[in-house]
């Protein structure tokens, strides 16, 4: 079940859905994969009326979400994401777990659609009746995933997957977000890590609960030197949860070799916060979070749907540019055609 604080939320809050709409919840239950992204895809549009029925949606499926172990897997590009979450997943199915892959791509410039296409580099998950993969483009959004990577997580939990694997487009300061709606966050390095650590961000080495050294089939030592000095880093720094010691693992994901000490960490964290209290606590934080960043994207909107502020952005826009208004004033004027609307 999802966390009490969310069930206690949603139970206040029930609509009741049309009958297309009682069909796709219906279907997400039943495991459809159709319906399963057909969800996605109507939480993922922009549409005033889409996003209404989204709601209804997520609403009716909260109370059958909150069962699976939520991970973000980011790292700079070719450390091997793809390659990891691949053969992760394969292994987790073989346990018999279903795993679900949200995979962010970034955005293509003209169409806004995805660019790598997570699917044609997990050829072997990709075809697997336990895998779900779903590439959605970033769309420019800031923290490394998509704006509904979110509801699209419920989703698929929903639909009764027991893992649920998020790959974030790089490494930065900006991609730290995904670390707010999943249980571990996982740094996937290269066995050169110890030189590179002087140019990662520090934010994203102090939020890993478990970093990857892949690749070390290529230079064993040069694996086991990288594990060492990330680990010594990481005792520099202080983890957001007392109860948990951040852990490296060397492994090669190409071999699937380390797959299972991995996963033998990432229960171990989930066993050592349930413990703690700290899983429960992080789940109500994360939900209280969600809250917040969706009253903000609404006022956002909001803002931009006024017909004042549709009418006078561009020309208020180009008095700024052209140093007629000040960037406050300009904002200021802007805003108060919202709150004469609110009043």
């Amino acid at each position: 079940m999802s966390s009490d604080l969310e069930a206690a939320t949603t139970s206040e809050s029930r609509v009741t859905l049309d009958s297309a709409d009682q069909a796709l919840v219906d279907g997400v239950l039943k495991r459809q994969p159709r319906a399963l992204a057909k969800a996605i895809t109507l939480i993922e549009s922009t549409r005033s009326d889409h996003r209404r029925r989204a709601a209804g949606v997520l609403d009716a499926l909260l109370p059958h979400t909150g069962n699976s172990i939520r991970l973000g897997i980011s790292g700079s590009p070719g450390a091997g994401k793809s390659t990891f979450i691949e053969a992760l997943g394969l292994a987790l199915i073989r346990r018999g777990r279903r795993v679900a892959v949200l995979a962010v791509d970034p955005s293509s410039s003209i169409s806004g659609g995805s660019i790598l296409g997570d699917k044609t580099r997990m050829e072997h998950l990709s075809v697997s009746p336990d895998a779900f993969i779903r590439p959605s483009p970033s769309r420019g959004s800031l923290g490394g995933v998509a704006d509904k990577t979110r509801e699209a997580m419920l989703i698929c939990e929903a639909a009764g997957f027991d893992v649920i694997l998020i790959e974030t487009v790089g490494v930065g300061q900006s991609e730290t977000t995904v670390a707010g709606m999943v249980d571990a966050f996982v740094l996937v390095q290269l066995p050169n890590a110890g030189d590179d650590l002087q140019a990662i961000k520090k934010g994203i080495v102090e939020i890993a609960d478990v970093i990857v050294v892949n690749k070390a089939d290529i230079d064993p030592d040069a694996a086991e030197l990288a594990r060492r000095q990330l680990a010594g880093a990481l005792s520099l720094l202080r983890h957001p949860s007392p109860n948990w010691k951040p852990v490296v693992v060397a492994l090669s994901a190409a071999k699937s070799q380390g797959i299972d000490k991995f996963w033998d960490e990432i229960e171990r964290l989930r066993r050592t916060l349930t413990k703690s209290g700290d899983f429960t606590e992080k789940r109500r934080r994360q939900s209280v979070d969600w809250m917040w960043s969706l009253i903000d994207q609404g006022l956002r909107q909001r803002f931009r749907e006024n017909a004042n502020v549709r009418r006078e952005l561009e020309p208020t826009s180009r008095s700024v540019a052209e140093g007629r208004t000040t960037a406050a004033a300009a904002a200021y004027r802007l805003l108060d055609f919202v709150e004469a609307d609110g009043d």
